[in-house]
C-alpha cells in the first residue's frame, strides 16, 4: 500500500492503457511489494558489511557508509520536523556533484518524499517551468545557486521554503538545522511503486518532460547493468562528469556505487578534460563515467600522464564514435564500456563489456531487457535492416501529465527514439535519432556515422551532422565541425574532408555541405543539441 498521502504525481501519471509492459525474468528482479530504495541501499549497508568503508569521498571530506547513514536521518529529520514535509511531496534539489547534494538526495527519498533534481545552470524561467510541472513545495539548494531559483520562486509561491547546503557556518543552512537532530530517522514504509524521483529530461530534443520513477525502478536497474554488465566491486573509487540531476550521473556517481559498496568521488567544481585525468591519477580512481566527447578531450592527458588504477570507462549519454573509442584505448589500454539508456528507464540497457565488445556495436539488450528493431508498425525487421529500437524490462516510461506518453509507450513497448540496426549475433549499432535520420535521394543516412568518419581526420576535434533541407534531393548531410588549432577552415578543407568521408564510408554519405564553428550546441551533460543545428540552417 503506498505510503504517499500526497497523491499529485500518482494523480497524473499515464492511463493504464498507456503504460508500458513491465517484466521481471530474472530471479534478482522478484523483488517485495513495499521498499524504501535507501533503506536498501544505506541503512542496510552494515549488514553488507559496508558500514566502515568509504561512500563519500571530496577533496577536503571524507564519509564513511555509516557516517553517512547518520547525516541522511538528520536532514530527514528537518524536513520532515522542521519544513513539515509529507510522503509524496516534490522537494526540487539544485547543485552540482558534491556529498552536500548527495545526502541531500538521499534523505528526500529516505522521507518517501519525491526527488525533483536540477542541474546548476539552469536560469529562473527554466526553474520555473519545472517548478510549475513538479509543484514542490520546498527546494534544497546549494548556497552559491539560490539567486535564480529565489527569482523562479516570486513566480511561483508553491515552493514555500528554500534551504541552503554546502553552507555549514550559516546559522539557518541545512547543515546547520540537520546538526542539532540526533537519533534514527525510520525510512518510510514505501510502496515499491511509489514514486522516488521526477527526473526532467536533457532537453536534446526541445522541451524537456518528466518522467517518474519509482523505488522498484532504481534497485531493479541496480540488479540489470550494475549487476551483469558494469560489476563494480566495494574496492571502486568511481569518478566521473556525468551531474546528479540526471539519471545516466544519479546511477553512476551514487545508486550504483552505493549498490555495490563502492565509493563514489566528488571533486570541488567542474571538471576539465585535464583535471579529470589528474584526479583519476591523484585519488586512484577505477571506474570513470562521461561523454564521448570529454573521452576524446581526455585522451592526450591520459597518454601523457598515465591513469594506472583506472580499469572500467563508461561511456553513454550519446553516441560513443569508433574514431574516440580506439583514441581512447589507444591512450589508456581500456575497452570503453559503451551504453544506451535513457531517463526514461533511468540508466543503460544495451552495453557489452571487454571480450563481448564487438567495433562499432553498442551491445547487446542487457539481461532483464528484451530489445528489437521494428517498422513503423511495429513488427521486427531483418537483421541488417534499419529500423526504431524497441525495448520491454522491468522498467519503463511513465510521463508525468505529458501527451507525449502514447509517442514514448506504444503496445507495451518503450521506444527510446532511436534508429539501429541490429546483427545475427544480436549486437545493436546505432544510427541516430529516429527522427535525426537523414534520407537524401532515398537513401537513409545517419549522423552518428558521419560524425565518426570525419572525427577520424586529424583536423576535426569536434563535428555535428544533420539532414538540411534540399529541393532535389529532399535532404542533404550537412556537418557542422570544429576545428584543432592550426587549421583554416576554407574551401580546401572542405572538399578535403569530404574526400576523407567519401572514401571511409560509403560515397553517398558524405556531407556536401561543411560549415566551420567554434563550438556546438550541448546540453549541460555535453550531448549535442541537433535539434538546434537545424535551426540555425
Amino acid at each position: 500500500m503506498s505510503a504517499q498521502i500526497d497523491r499529485f504525481v500518482h494523480d497524473r501519471l499515464p492511463p493504464a492503457a498507456q503504460l508500458p509492459i513491465f517484466r521481471y525474468d530474472l530471479p534478482e528482479l522478484q523483488l517485495p511489494d513495499q521498499l524504501n530504495l535507501v533503506e536498501e541501499l544505506l541503512d542496510k549497508a552494515a549488514a553488507k558489511g559496508f558500514a566502515d568503508k568509504p561512500m563519500l569521498r571530496s577533496p577536503g571530506r571524507t564519509l564513511s557508509y555509516a557516517e553517512a547513514g547518520v547525516e541522511v536521518d538528520r536532514i530527514a529529520k528537518v524536513l520532515v520536523e522542521d519544513l513539515g514535509l509529507v510522503p509524496g511531496n516534490r522537494v526540487l534539489l539544485r547543485g552540482g556533484n558534491s556529498i552536500g547534494m548527495a545526502l541531500a538526495w538521499l534523505a528526500v527519498v529516505k522521507a518517501g518524499l519525491i526527488a525533483v533534481a536540477t542541474m546548476p545552470l539552469l536560469r529562473a524561467k527554466e526553474l520555473g517551468d519545472i517548478i510549475e510541472k513538479s509543484q514542490p513545495v520546498a527546494a534544497l539548494c546549494d548556497g552559491k545557486l539560490q539567486d535564480e531559483l529565489r527569482i523562479a520562486q516570486q513566480a511561483h509561491p508553491v515552493l514555500k521554503a528554500i534551504v541552503a547546503f554546502n553552507q555549514p557556518d550559516a546559522p539557518d543552512s541545512l547543515e546547520s538545522r540537520a546538526a542539532t537532530k540526533r537519533g534514527v530517522f525510520a525510512p518510510c514504509p514505501t510502496a515499491a511503486d511509489d514514486i522516488a524521483l521526477l527526473a526532467f529530461t536533457s532537453g536534446t530534443t526541445g522541451k524537456p518532460k518528466a518522467p517518474a520513477t519509482t523505488h522498484r525502478d532504481v534497485l531493479a536497474m541496480c540488479e540489470t547493468w550494475p549487476r551483469h554488465i558494469l560489476r563494480a566491486t566495494p574496492d571502486d573509487i568511481v569518478i566521473g562528469s556525468p551531474p546528479l540531476a540526471f539519471t545516466f550521473g544519479l546511477g553512476g556517481l551514487l545508486i550504483f556505487p552505493m549498490w555495490a559498496g563502492a565509493s563514489v568521488y566528488y571533486a570541488d567544481g567542474p571538471y576539465t578534460p585535464e583535471s579529470m585525468v589528474k584526479a583519476i591519477r591523484d585519488i586512484g580512481a577505477t571506474l570513470c563515467y562521461t561523454a564521448p566527447t570529454f573521452y576524446r578531450q581526455m585522451a592526450p592527458f591520459a597518454k601523457a600522464l598515465g591513469v594506472p588504477t583506472l580499469r572500467i570507462s563508461v561511456s553513454a549519454g550519446e553516441a560513443l564514435p569508433d574514431a574516440t573509442r580506439q583514441l581512447w584505448k589507444e591512450a589508456t589500454g581500456i575497452e570503453m564500456l559503451d551504453g544506451i539508456g535513457g531517463t526514461e528507464v533511468f540508466h543503460i540497457y544495451i552495453s557489452a563489456a571487454g571480450n563481448e565488445v564487438r567495433r562499432g556495436a553498442v551491445g547487446k539488450a542487457v539481461p532483464g531487457f528484451t530489445a528489437r528493431v521494428v517498422d513503423d508498425e511495429g513488427r521486427e525487421v531483418p537483421r541488417g535492416t534499419v529500423g526504431k529500437l524497441a525495448i520491454i524490462g522491468p522498467v519503463g516510461c511513465r510521463y508525468l501529465d505529458d501527451p507525449r506518453q502514447a509517442n514514448y509507450v506504444k503496445d507495451g513497448w518503450n521506444y527510446p527514439g532511436d534508429a539501429f540496426v541490429q546483427d545475427e549475433d544480436g549486437y545493436f549499432f546505432y544510427q541516430s535519432r529516429a527522427d535525426d535520420m537523414i534520407i537524401t535521394s532515398g537513401y537513409n543516412v545517419g549522423g552518428p556515422e558521419v560524425e565518426d568518419a570525419l572525427l577520424k581526420h586529424p583536423a576535426v576535434a569536434e563535428c555535428g551532422v544533420i539532414g538540411k533541407p534540399d529541393a532535389e534531393r529532399g535532404m542533404i548531410v550537412k556537418a557542422f565541425c570544429v576545428l584543432k588549432p592550426g587549421h583554416a577552415g576554407d574551401a580546401a578543407l572542405v572538399r578535403a574532408l569530404q574526400d576523407h568521408v567519401k572514401a571511409t564510408i560509403a560515397p553517398f554519405k558524405y556531407p556536401r555541405e561543411i560549415e566551420f564553428v567554434a563550438s556546438l550546441p550541448r546540453t549541460e551533460t555535453g550531448k549535442l543539441q541537433r535539434f538546434r543545428l537545424r535551426q540555425s540552417t
